[in-house]
């Protein structure tokens, strides 16, 4: 009997259909010599402080470093994943071989490896490695199944970040908690946390310290082009005055007149971090609500896997993309002129040096039903205009200089104009300012020489502090360590050196929010006061350095190309953590200025009036145990909904649930008795919700 371990239910099912495993058995299915079982993301995790002793349950700094010599994995202590976990340690025992269906990505391989660790397996591993979830692309992943060898390198890398996490997220958080905390809240400290934090916390001393100040500018209108004065911007209003009494006095003429032709590049293909930065500034949506809309239209295979980060196809893919254009009848209008001909094959878009794990986010050839929520249709329009987009000739522009003086006052202006649109025409209809904003001046001809009057102004402004940050800045940031990088080509060099994963930096940015470190104004992040306190408490530039978090990326990716040894990559954080520790131990100690909502008493609500609130920021989800919980616009859910996927709707079986209805399910697994189910599929009207083993919900 060979055993698939999917990594959710779901990718199961899908599994089993293909296989012939038909017969559902209590937590697995079963059929046609097959086994198909699932986890729920993570079933295991690293073993905490109180598990290799008991006196370190204590937040004491005499205990600090903690540096288990061996690092143990443990179940999360839920009831529903420990008989999960009984389910695949019983089949692990009576199998013959061991597919592993996880998630393709360095993440689904640690869950899986994990889960094999602590069933003992000690049988033949495979590895199914796919992009989809389409039927085809199943069946072609089990036709190329790969020895689990294959990925060594990935599992070791993906170890040698959780035990760095480990490592400083334990030890930092203990040390800065009781040295700065004033045992009023925990100080979270984190690897990549906090070189976000420390960009965000910046950007707002940058912006509080600026100074604003006034300028003038000297321009001048001829022959209905306005030209800018080429010098520096005037500090007083009286020599601008004086510079434009001085350009009334002479007529105006042209120095030169210069147009090149030349074009613009496609847009790349997206990664995750692209996409979500393109929805949250066409569609403000966070990076975590992009991450699940990406994650639910991967699931209902309309497009391929996206937590990647690269823009580039594998070459072998070539044949294929005709028939999803063609699949992609939503879009005809758009994908007739490219059906017509030979797709081109350009190393912009299909590059196999370029692409590792998998390739850039696109469609399949399963084209969306009208069923998808808007968010989930706008996400795919993004990924299905992106796509067309990069197989359209390039645009072809004229990009106009003209200078001109008056007097000895040097002047110039620019213009562009669209020759072939080319790869626009797939945004022609979409509302795009900036575009248009490039064309307001159409530029005539003008001839060297050429002199006529003209007429001067004073442009009076003021200078503007550094923007805040956005979702969308932010993720960028992330992505090339803080540097600001507008060249693609660059940005992709960039990217090894980036903090966090495309999978991660949703995450890191919903934790800030969730410790109160930053909040959102409007699409704008700002940090909070305390979030600024114990940027500013840390002295290690180790600890908040984006620039050295990246060169910790760096290795990691290293490790994952079997470049550099985990071993050394662990040996580094503790010789690091070793001297954080005695050297904030040794320092002064300070209490910092904490947000109202970080108290310790205030663990789950907090009493206004003779109320109660819930707060669900502060509620530890049910199924994973690690992360906290959201309220959304229809259920409350997990922050790691991606990787946990628990959710209570606020409407269950046609029944409207309170929030105490809805707490009772998350703190005790059931509510009392309700009436008023309306939509039961076995039309009972009431009952008791219970949370199934699965973490489904079902009426008894």
């Amino acid at each position: 009997m060979k055993l698939c371990i999917a990594e959710k239910p779901s990718v199961a099912r899908d599994i089993a259909k293909i296989l012939g495993a038909t017969t559902s058995r209590g937590g697995y299915m079963e059929g046609n010599g097959y086994c198909v079982t699932w986890t729920f993301g993570h079933l295991c995790t690293l073993k905490e402080p109180h598990d290799y002793a008991p006196e370190l349950k204590s937040w004491n700094l005499i205990f600090l470093p903690i540096i288990p010599k061996n690092f143990g994995i443990k179940l999360i202590p839920n009831d529903g994943v420990e008989r999960q976990f009984k389910v695949i340690e019983k089949l692990v025992a009576e199998c013959d071989e061991v597919i592993n269906c996880g998630d393709a990505g360095q993440e689904g391989e640690l869950i899986q490896r994990w889960v094999l660790q602590k069933a003992k397996c000690c049988k033949p591993v495979s590895r199914l490695w796919i992009s989809s979830l389409t039927e085809d692309a199943i069946k072609e992943g089990f036709e190329n199944l790969k020895p689990a060898e294959a990925y060594n390198n990935l599992y070791l890398a993906g170890n040698a970040r959780a035990i760095g996490d480990w490592l400083l997220g334990i030890n930092a958080t203990r040390l800065f908690t009781k040295k700065f905390g004033g045992n009023k809240a925990v100080l979270s400290i984190g690897r990549v946390q906090t070189p976000t934090l420390a960009m965000l916390v910046q950007r707002q001393k940058e912006i509080d310290r600026f100074v604003t100040e006034e300028y003038w500018e000297l321009k001048t209108k001829y022959r209905d082009v306005m030209f800018s004065a080429a010098i520096d911007r005037l500090k007083s209003k009286e020599r601008a005055e004086k510079g434009l009494e001085y350009l009334k006095q002479h007529f105006f003429e042209i120095v030169s007149f210069e147009i090149k032709e030349g074009k613009e590049k496609n847009p790349r293909l997206f990664d995750l971090t692209a996409l979500q930065v393109e929805a949250n500034k066409k569609y403000g949506f966070s990076a975590d609500s992009t991450l699940q809309y990406i994650q639910s239209l991967y699931e209902k295979k309309h497009v391929t896997y996206p937590r990647v980060d690269t823009t580039y196809l594998s070459e072998s893919l070539y044949p294929k993309i005709s028939g999803i254009l063609r699949s992609m009848t939503m879009y005809s209008e758009l994908t007739a002129p490219l059906l017509s001909d030979p797709i081109p094959k350009s190393k912009a878009v299909f590059d196999d040096t370029k692409v590792t794990d998998h390739h850039a986010i696109i469609p399949t050839d399963i084209a969306p039903s009208s069923h998808l929520s808007r968010e989930e249709k706008q996400i795919y329009d993004l990924i299905a205009k992106r796509f067309i987009a990069v197989f359209y000739p390039e645009c072809k522009i004229s990009n106009t200089l003209v200078e001109g003086q008056v007097g000895t006052i040097p002047f110039k202006t620019s213009g562009k104009q669209i020759l072939e649109p080319g790869w626009r025409v797939v945004y022609a209809k979409d509302k795009d300012t900036d575009d248009r904003k490039e064309e307001e001046q159409m530029i005539p001809e003008f001839v060297a020489g050429e002199t006529g009057p003209h007429e001067p102004m004073v442009h009076q402004g003021k200078t503007s502090p550094p923007k805040p940050y956005t979702e969308a800045t932010l993720l960028r940031a992330m992505e090339t360590a803080g540097r600001q990088v507008e060249d693609e080509e660059l940005r992709e060099m960039l990217k090894n050196n980036g903090i966090g994963r495309p999978s991660t930096r949703a995450n890191i940015i919903e934790t800030l929010f969730k410790r109160k470190y930053i909040e959102k104004k409007r699409r704008n992040l700002f940090a909070t006061q305390t979030g600024i306190d114990l940027i500013d408490t840390i002295e290690e530039d180790l600890l908040k350095s984006p620039e050295l978090t990246g060169e910790w990326e760096f290795k990691l990716r290293k490790i994952e190309k079997g470049e550099y040894q985990a071993q050394h990559f662990k040996d580094e954080l503790i010789e690091m953590v070793t001297a954080l520790t005695k050297k904030v131990i040794d320092g002064k100690g300070k209490v910092i200025a904490l947000q109202k909502e970080e108290t310790a008493e205030n663990t789950h609500s907090v009493k206004e009036g003779k109320k109660a609130k819930i707060l669900w920021e502060e509620t530890p989800c049910p199924k994973c145990k690690n992360h906290m919980l959201l309220k959304g616009k229809t259920a409350v859910g997990c922050s790691d909904f991606k990787n946990c996927g628990f959710k209570i709707p606020f409407v269950v079986f046609g029944k409207k649930m309170s929030d105490k209805q809805i707490m009772d399910i998350v703190r005790k697994g059931k509510t009392s008795k309700l009436k008023g189910f309306t939509e039961n599929p076995e039309q009972k009207t009431e009952g008791i919700l219970q949370l199934a083993p699965d973490f489904t919900l079902m009426l008894v």
